[in-house]
């Protein structure tokens, strides 16, 4: 794995399943601790560290919500969004689906329309001064309930910005049923929105089931129960319907134990459009590029093996054909330019 780290450094990749401010680095969110400083959050990146470790997933949530609250102002909103692009830079990334929570930051006071024109900025600006395409999920914190859906319907549809593709429902899945958010979906599809919830990351099967069939996903945001149920493996498998897994950001949260009991073996071996991500990469102490160095590990991959697993997220990504082509043909170009060393 270590000898790969070089090879997965330089390969270009896409990312799918990355959250707007799990992404923000220690730096960035000591310095948002800063300005905001009745936060609970630490400001030393070392005590960062022992904060951002996690009992279960409930407290995962508590503290991810704890540093949502440091976002305030537009300024706070451009800020960590063209840092989380700047971050990914870094690595090489060079397409991301950045799920963010426009309701959890209105809901605290940050004007809408401040809101929408923070993000596109930094959108913009990543593009331009980066090479970093940003386009954006608006998701459901299905803990906030179907205020939140409701409030989150309207914003993707009414406030609709430039580089939103997607529509998803994140937070706890337990007490959380798919089906009751079935009418903010198809709001959210008959707009042009494409559809994609996470599910059965601590639930079992019949979430993703429901995942499926309510509100109509297009690619499932973890799948990690999926393996439990061969028939749901092999009907993703045939409708070519991707898991965006995250194998680091399970351990962390305790959905599964270990890294050598994670389910990505099966899926792969069911032939499930798999890709890979960082979920709330700091937060968990990674980033993509280890992440890719932890499926070449489970799945015993080289370095065809990992620009395939690149290519996957390509294929699975709602970029227009044109850019999926490019990207595509960078991390073949990539490759034989490294194999040919």
């Amino acid at each position: 794995m270590t000898d790969l780290l070089p090879f997965i450094e330089g390969l270009p990749k896409a990312e799918l399943h990355v959250h707007h401010v799990g992404s923000a680095s220690p730096r960035i969110v000591s310095e948002l601790a800063a300005r905001h400083p009745d936060s609970q959050v630490p400001l030393d990146p070392e005590e960062l560290a022992a904060y951002f470790t996690f009992t279960d997933f409930a407290h995962f949530i508590e503290v991810y919500l704890s540093v949502v609250d440091l976002v305030r102002t537009p300024d706070d909103v451009r800020l960590l969004t063209f840092e989380v692009a700047r971050d990914m830079a870094r690595q090489n990334i060079r397409y991301a689906e950045l799920t963010v929570t426009p309701f959890s930051s209105t809901r605290r006071g940050i004007p809408e329309q401040g809101f929408m024109e923070a993000i596109e900025d930094a959108r913009k600006a990543a593009e331009t001064e980066l090479g970093v395409l940003l386009r954006w999920c608006f998701d459901i914190p299905g803990e906030a309930g179907l205020d939140a859906a409701e409030e989150t319907a309207r914003l993707a549809v009414g406030l609709r910005p430039e580089g939103l593709v997607s529509f998803g429902l994140g937070g706890p899945e337990i007490g959380v049923p798919r089906p009751q958010f079935k009418p903010y979906f198809d709001r959210a599809i008959a707009a042009g929105l494409r559809s994609v919830p996470h599910a059965g990351e601590t639930t079992g099967p019949q979430t993703v089931w429901d995942a499926l069939h309510d509100l109509r996903a297009e690619r499932i945001g973890h799948g990690t129960s999926a393996p439990q149920d061969p028939e749901l493996l092999a009907y993703l498998a045939e409708h070519r319907i991707p898991l965006e897994v995250c194998p680091t950001s399970n351990i962390a949260t305790r959905a599964v134990a270990t890294l050598d009991e994670h389910p990505i073996k099966e899926m792969v071996a069911a032939g499930v459009l798999v890709t890979v991500n960082s979920d709330d990469p700091p937060m968990f102490g990674t980033d993509l590029n280890n992440e890719y160095a932890v499926a070449a590990r489970l799945l015993e991959l080289d370095e065809r093996g990992l620009a395939g697993l690149a290519k996957n997220a390509v294929e699975a990504s709602f970029l227009d054909p044109a850019g999926k082509a490019r990207i595509a043909g960078e991390i073949d170009a990539y490759t034989e330019q490294w194999l040919a060393k």
